[in-house]
């Protein structure tokens, strides 16, 4: 998999660009790297206990740590940091955006939730 050559953080912009060693770059919003963190708290630990997490429209991204050489730990500033962001994960989230974003906000409006905090 493509390994990451830049990560910067547009904070006023609330967006993660990453630029991969394969030529693809990708702009993440912090809302949608949070809805889909890769911790338990969010993905469950399998497949059916995926939670849809509402009202994280206006979430940033405060801080960025590094995990070894394979992998990033993101904080936001509603406290959530448990998720371990690798290369594989990021590359997908970017590949795959339009379709997971499409599938979150129906997930969302199934579920009578909304982006909008509180």
């Amino acid at each position: 998999m493509p390994t990451p050559t830049e990560l910067r953080l547009h904070r006023a912009a609330r967006v993660l660009e990453v630029s991969f060693d394969d030529g693809t770059g990708f702009r993440l919003p912090a809302e949608y790297l949070r809805v889909e963190s890769p911790s338990a708290e969010v993905q469950g630990h399998s497949s059916d206990q995926h939670v849809t997490v509402p009202g994280k429209r206006d979430v940033a991204i405060v801080g960025i740590e590094p995990v070894g050489n394979y992998a990033v730990r993101l904080v936001f500033d509603d406290r959530h940091d448990s998720g371990i962001y690798s290369w594989d994960y990021l590359h997908e989230l970017g590949r795959e955006q339009e379709r997971r974003w499409a599938s979150y906000l129906a997930a969302l409006a199934a579920e009578g939730l909304r982006r909008e905090p509180g």
